[in-house]
């Protein structure tokens, strides 16, 4: 049929309507397939401040091993569990609390996105058993690759890392000093199978809160070699799993941090019928959706205590006084676990704020050729490495300027980059909204996703609140500042020449008199002081680190852009500010080195 000027065929329509709206489309902003984010990108590849941090805490036989294997973590991580992040965040877990007969199997069902990421991941990890024993046969530490891929995990999804990393390494060790020899045999064995991956978790918290421990109510009465434990957990992650490490008290114990112990509970009970362990509803969080958070209930539920047998001279019944001693012990593990997951809410704010900047035009010109823009971005790229620094070393890792491996003896450095990490994961998830503009507001965009999941950092393993006391805690009672400004003093030294290593020295010897001043203190005025503490010694002991390694890197690579980055820091945070706050400084270091800046932090070849 011919086509008249009356009855328009399909083609017509539609070159009539492309006619009709091409006057509005005078800006490329239009063109979207240029809007490429994160995801799509290798990202180990991408990341070469990553890349020389691991160098800077590896032997070349470490890296050299590492780094394939990072590859295909990185190309995993940025590719489908990014991918798959987003599915979950709208469609989380459900519970499903009874069967067809009206029986309570409290049975947590996991959405398909989290099930195919938690098969890859255990697939792909340095610590499934091929990987691992290749390590052990060649004499390769595997700890700071470790470290790499959480970080990397952490910048796809912060509640799959929850999910994984739940404290298996923690119920392992405990088992095997505590439990009697069947259940050992039991959990072991479905470890070392690999029935349990991912099938742990530690419920702590209860409705009169998850700080004041001494005030839980959740009780055990003994019963054989085992316990029976009856009581009502608020707020427990991962509670799809199998296997758990609850914090509960022995009837007639005292009633004081004294008085808790810790207790292994599984699923099912040591007979294989159900044990007493009961899901009342799922959290409806405003992030982390990928690892599912319950109200649990134990009624008569089958446990076995985790602790060592009592004093008679204390008082204690049943345990011997050490059980949340032992876990706060344990905590600091944790602790790192959290820091890196703040950090990976950073990088990836990051990563989405350069692929955007770099897109979107306004103005003439794309928003990152815009010197306010370059000011946020140089910023946020400052902060983040200077937290990098704090994580990888808080691990208590050797490096190329450090020989010493000492992961116990900096007590609060783990602490101190929680601290860090937590806020820094939601401020630069701010920044990254902002730099979207009303895009990054919406849901369709990754950021917003980010600013809810990271939001939870500050919860998980103690408030700023609590890490604030733990520094207390630590200083009075173990003297942990004496190491901790060891550590930092070292640092300098090792920075040589290094242009900030002068301003970190003057402001040692004030954070030195800080800790001293702040010891004479009362109590009660001393106590809402130690924030304000606790933000100098992180800002120095990052400010060191960063200088530290950037004397290696100049020495390696001839390369003065992290002495630049630890410059910046160090004068934005440490540095006395002049009297127009640098307004009328002759150069603007961040802007003058602004591509070096960016060019070490990401590297993207996608055509746009």
């Amino acid at each position: 049929m011919t086509s008249t000027g009356a009855n328009p065929t399909n083609e017509d329509a539609l070159a009539q309507s492309a006619a009709t709206v091409s006057p509005y489309q005078k800006a490329d902003r239009y063109q979207t397939e240029r809007f490429l984010g994160a995801v799509g990108l290798d990202w180990f590849a991408c990341d070469p401040s990553l890349q020389r941090t691991l160098r800077y805490f590896s032997t070349d036989a470490e890296y050299d091993w590492a780094e394939p294997h990072l590859r295909r973590i990185g190309a995993l991580m940025g590719g489908p569990i990014a991918e798959r992040a987003e599915q979950t965040d709208k469609n989380p877990p459900t519970l499903v609390k009874y069967d067809r007969w009206g029986n309570d199997i409290s049975r947590v069902e996991l959405p398909e996105s989290v099930v195919l990421s938690k098969r890859d991941y255990f697939a792909n990890r340095l610590a499934n058993k091929a990987t691992r024993e290749e390590a052990q046969r060649l004499g390769i530490r595997t700890e700071a690759a470790g470290i790499a891929q959480t970080y990397l995990l952490c910048q796809a999804d912060i509640g799959l890392a929850c999910a994984v990393g739940t404290g298996t390494q923690m119920i392992r060790e405990l088992v095997t000093r505590f439990a009697p020899q069947d259940i050992q045999d039991i959990v072991l064995s479905k470890f070392d199978s690999g029935e349990w991956q991912g099938e742990t978790a530690q419920m702590f918290t209860e409705r009169s809160g998850g700080s004041d421990l001494g005030a839980m109510e959740c009780f055990a009465t003994p019963d054989g070699d085992a316990w029976k434990l009856n009581g009502f957990k608020w707020f427990a992650s991962n509670a799809n799993g199998e296997v758990f490490v609850v914090l509960g008290k022995p009837v007639g114990a005292p009633d004081t941090v004294k008085g808790v112990c810790s207790f292994l509970v599984m699923r099912q009970k040591r007979d294989g019928s159900p044990n007493g362990v009961y899901l009342r509803q799922l959290k409806d969080k405003l992030g982390t959706k990928t690892v599912a958070s319950a109200e649990v209930e134990f009624i008569d539920a089958e446990a076995f205590l985790l602790s060592g047998v009592p004093d008679e001279s204390s008082g204690n019944v049943g345990g011997d006084g050490k059980g949340l001693t032992r876990m706060m012990e344990m905590t600091n593990s944790a602790r790192l676990g959290v820091a890196l997951m703040g950090l990976g809410c950073a990088r990836r704010a990051l990563v989405e704020s350069l692929c955007y900047a770099g897109s979107r035009p306004a103005f003439g010109r794309t928003i990152i050729d815009h010197p306010l823009m370059r000011r946020k971005l140089a910023e946020m790229i400052v902060d983040l490495e200077a937290t990098q620094a704090m994580v990888f070393d808080s691990s208590g890792l050797a490096s190329r300027q450090k020989a010493s491996r000492e992961p116990n003896r900096l007590r609060m450095t783990t602490g101190l980059a929680k601290l860090k990490a937590s806020r820094l994961g939601i401020t630069m998830a701010t920044d990254a909204i902002e730099v979207h503009g009303g895009n990054g507001y919406i849901e369709s965009w990754p950021v917003a996703r980010i600013l809810r999941d990271a939001q939870c950092n500050t919860l998980w393993e103690g408030t700023d609140n609590i890490l604030c006391l733990d520094v207390r805690r630590a200083i009075e009672r173990e003297q942990a500042d004496e190491p901790f400004l060891e550590r930092i003093e070292e640092a300098v030294q090792n920075a040589g020449e290094q242009p900030s290593a002068s301003i970190v020295a003057h402001r040692l010897d004030d954070l030195k008199t800080a800790i001293d001043g702040w010891k004479q203190l009362d109590r009660e005025t001393g106590e809402p002081r130690l924030f304000a503490l606790a933000q100098f010694m992180s800002e120095v002991y990052a400010a060191a680190l960063l200088a530290e390694q950037a004397d290696w890197e100049q020495r390696e690579y001839d390369d003065d852009r992290k002495s630049i980055i630890a410059t910046l820091y160090a004068r934005r945070y440490l540095g006395d500010p002049s009297p127009t706050r640098g307004i009328d400084a002759q150069e603007d270091l961040a802007l003058t080195h602004f591509h070096k800046l960016a060019a070490g932090a990401l590297v993207d070849e996608r055509e746009r």
